[in-house]
C-alpha cells in the first residue's frame, strides 16, 4: 500500500502517529465489519441476501463518522451513515440503553437511499456511555406498495415505494418489540421472510458489539479512541496528498440515461465536474437533469456514496474506506435536481442512476489521469428483474439485478458479466432460483459480440432467461442500455445494447418496454433480458490477431462481427495461424 504520509527519523507521523500500527488498526476494525458482514449472509433466510450478498455493515463512532465498513455495496454506505446521523438528530445519548436497536429505512425520514434497504443501528457502550454504533443494512425483496418488489417503474413519489420507516426503536433494553417487527413484515408480501432477517440483522449487530467490545479490552478506550482519531486524521491528509498530485483546474464529463423513468420521455444528461485546486476537490453536479418524474432520482446520501466510492476507485483504491476520506471531498449538486431531489421524489431505481453517475465522474477524472488508471466506459447499469406470483407456500417476490460488460482498460479486455459501481451483489445461482420459486432457468450467458471492440475488448453482457411455471407471474424489470450504450475509448468501438423480450425465439417474439412493471405471463412463457456489455478501448487494427482468434473460438465473438470490425482478411490470417497456447 503507497505510504502518502510524511515521517519523521523515527518513523511516525506528523502527529505522532504509526504508519504501521495505524494500518493494523485499520484492519482490526475492518474485520470486525467483514465477520459481522459473513454472519448476516449465512444467519439470514431471503435468497436477496443470503444468495446474492445484497447488504453491507459498518463501525460508526459516537459521533457519527464511519470508522469502517466491510466491503460490499458502496451505495449502501449513504444507507447506513444516514440512519446513524438520524439516531443522533432524534436521541440525545443519554436517552440510549444498552440492548437498545434502532430500525429505519426512509429516503426523507432517515437518511436511506431507497425503500427495500432495512437499517438496524445499535448502540454499543463502554464505561457506561455510548461509544460507538453497529449498523447493518439488507435488501428486502418486498416492503409493500402496490407491485410486487416495492421497486415500481410507475411509481411518482415516494408513497408508492412501499412503508416508510423512520428510526423507531425496535428493541428496548434487550427486549425485542414484536409488535413493531410484525407491523413491518405484515406490510410486505412475504412476512415470514421479513421476519427472520431483520431478526437476523438484529442479532449481527450484538456480534458487532461483542467484538468491539473485544477490541476495546484489549486496547483500553482512551487508546482505541487516539487510535481512531489517528486513522481518521491520516485517511484525510493521504486523500489530500493524492488530489495534491494532480494538476488544478475543471474536469468534466457526462454519461447519458435512455429516459427519467417515464415512458415518452426522451434521454437526459448525468453531467460531473471535479474541481481540483490543491489539495481541494470539489465535485459538482450542476447541468445534470431535472427531478426525474419516475423513480431514478438519486437521493442526498445516495449521492455522496458514489462520489465517495468513485473518488478512492480512482485516486487510492487501497485508502480505508471511513470519513477521513469523506470529510476531504466537497459535494454540490442542484436542489430540484435528479441528483438531489426534492420531498417527495421516488428513489426505488437510484442505483441505475447512481451507476451511471458513476460513469461521468470516472469520466471527468479520465481527463487528468494517466493513460494507465484510465478505461472505457462499462455498462453502467443496474438491470433489476423480479419475478412474482403465488407459490405452494403463499406469495413470493423473487428480486436480482444482472451484471454486465465492464470497459476495456490499457493492457487488458474489460471484465465479462460483472457488477459495477455502487453495485456489488452476487448472482443468483439457477439451481437456488428453481429450488426456492416456480420458475425454469432457460438459458443463463454471456451475450456475444457485446463487447465493443478495440485494442483491448470491452466485457460482455449477460443473457438471463427464465420462464413461468404458473398462470398469473408478474414480470417486472428496468435497466439502461437500451438506446444509450456504453462509449469507447481512444478509438474503440461501443458496447452492445440492452434488451428485453418476451417469448424468444418463438413466432410471438417481442421487445418490452425498457421500463416493464407487473407484466402478467402465463405457466410456459419467457422472457429474456440481456444486458449491455462495455466499451473498447484503442484502434481496433491494432488488436492481436491470436486474440482475435481465441474470442472466435471461444464463442465470445462471432465471426461476422469480426470480420466487421478487424476486417476479413485479418480474421482469415488469425484463425489460419492460431495455436493453443496451452
Amino acid at each position: 500500500m503507497p505510504d502518502m504520509i510524511a515521517t519523521g527519523k523515527d518513523g511516525r507521523g506528523r502527529d505522532g502517529a504509526d504508519p504501521i500500527a495505524m494500518e493494523v488498526f485499520a484492519n482490526r476494525l475492518l474485520s470486525i465489519t467483514e465477520e459481522m458482514g459473513n454472519v448476516l449472509v449465512r444467519a439470514s433466510f431471503s435468497t436477496n441476501i443470503k444468495e446474492r450478498k445484497d447488504c453491507s455493515v459498518g463501525m460508526f463512532d459516537a459521533r457519527g463518522r464511519c470508522l469502517a465498513q466491510a466491503a460490499h455495496m458502496p451505495m449502501h454506505l449513504g444507507s447506513l451513515m444516514g440512519a446513524v446521523v438520524t439516531v443522533l438528530e432524534r436521541y440525545r445519548l443519554d436517552q440510549l440503553r444498552p440492548g437498545d436497536a434502532f430500525v429505519c429505512n426512509d429516503v426523507f425520514l432517515a437518511g436511506g437511499t431507497h425503500q427495500p434497504d432495512i437499517n438496524i443501528i445499535t448502540p454499543i457502550f463502554v464505561e457506561d456511555r455510548v461509544a460507538f454504533f453497529a449498523a447493518n443494512t439488507g435488501h428486502h425483496s418486498d416492503v409493500g406498495g402496490p407491485n410486487p418488489g416495492s421497486m415500481s417503474q410507475s411509481a411518482r413519489s415516494i408513497f408508492e415505494e412501499g412503508l416508510r420507516i423512520p428510526v423507531m426503536r425496535i428493541v428496548r433494553a434487550g427486549e425485542l418489540d414484536l409488535d413493531l417487527l410484525e407491523m413491518i413484515a405484515h406490510n410486505s408480501r412475504e412476512p415470514v421472510e421479513r421476519i427472520l432477517d431483520l431478526r437476523a440483522q438484529i442479532a449481527v449487530n450484538e456480534r458487532g458489539v461483542e467484538l468491539m467490545g473485544r477490541l476495546v479490552a484489549t486496547d483500553g478506550l482512551a487508546a482505541t479512541e487516539a487510535a481512531i482519531e489517528a486513522l481518521l486524521a491520516y485517511t484525510g491528509r493521504r486523500l489530500r496528498a493524492r488530489i495534491a498530485t494532480l494538476p488544478d483546474g475543471e474536469y468534466a464529463g457526462e454519461r447519458w440515461m435512455d429516459g427519467d423513468g417515464v415512458p415518452g420521455g426522451g434521454p437526459i444528461v448525468l453531467r460531473a465536474k471535479a474541481v481540483v485546486k490543491g489539495d481541494d476537490l470539489l465535485l459538482d453536479f450542476a447541468g445534470s437533469a431535472a427531478q426525474a418524474r419516475g423513480a431514478l432520482n438519486i437521493a442526498t446520501n445516495a449521492l455522496q456514496a458514489t462520489c465517495y466510492y468513485a473518488v478512492k476507485a480512482l485516486l487510492d483504491p487501497e485508502l480505508p474506506a471511513n470519513s477521513g476520506l469523506f470529510d476531504a471531498i466537497r459535494i454540490s449538486a442542484p436542489e430540484g435536481s435528479i441528483c438531489n431531489p426534492r420531498f417527495p421524489a421516488a428513489t426505488c431505481a437510484r442505483a441505475i442512476s447512481a451507476n451511471r453517475l458513476s460513469g461521468a465522474i470516472f469520466d471527468a477524472f479520465s481527463k487528468v489521469l494517466p493513460a494507465a488508471s484510465r478505461m472505457a466506459h462499462s455498462h453502467d447499469s443496474v438491470p433489476a428483474f423480479v419475478v412474482a406470483g403465488e407459490r405452494r407456500t403463499g406469495p413470493y417476490v423473487y428480486l436480482e439485478t444482472i451484471g454486465g460488460g465492464a470497459g476495456a482498460r490499457l493492457g487488458a479486455d474489460g471484465a465479462d458479466a460483472v457488477q459495477m459501481h455502487v453495485t456489488n451483489s452476487s448472482n443468483l445461482p439457477a439451481e437456488a432460483m428453481e429450488i426456492e420459486y416456480p420458475v425454469l432457468v432457460d438459458e443463463y450467458a454471456l451475450v456475444p459480440d457485446s463487447g465493443g471492440a478495440g485494442r483491448w475488448r470491452g466485457g460482455l453482457g449477460i443473457a438471463r432467461q427464465v420462464s413461468a411455471r404458473v398462470d398469473g407471474t408478474l414480470i417486472t424489470a428496468r435497466g439502461e442500455g437500451h438506446e444509450k450504450v456504453a462509449p469507447g475509448l481512444d478509438g474503440g468501438l461501443q458496447g452492445g445494447r440492452a434488451l428485453l423480450l418476451i417469448e424468444p425465439g418463438t413466432e410471438r417474439e417481442r421487445l418490452l418496454p425498457t421500463a416493464t412493471t407487473a407484466l402478467p405471463v402465463a405457466a410456459g412463457v419467457g422472457v429474456r433480458m440481456e444486458t449491455p456489455g462495455g466499451g473498447g478501448l484503442g484502434d481496433p487494427g491494432l488488436r492481436d490477431p491470436g486474440t482475435i482468434a481465441a474470442d472466435i473460438l471461444d464463442g465470445k465473438v462471432t465471426r461476422a462481427a469480426a470480420e466487421r470490425d478487424y476486417g476479413a482478411a485479418r480474421v482469415a490470417e488469425a484463425l489460419a495461424t492460431w495455436r493453443d497456447p496451452t
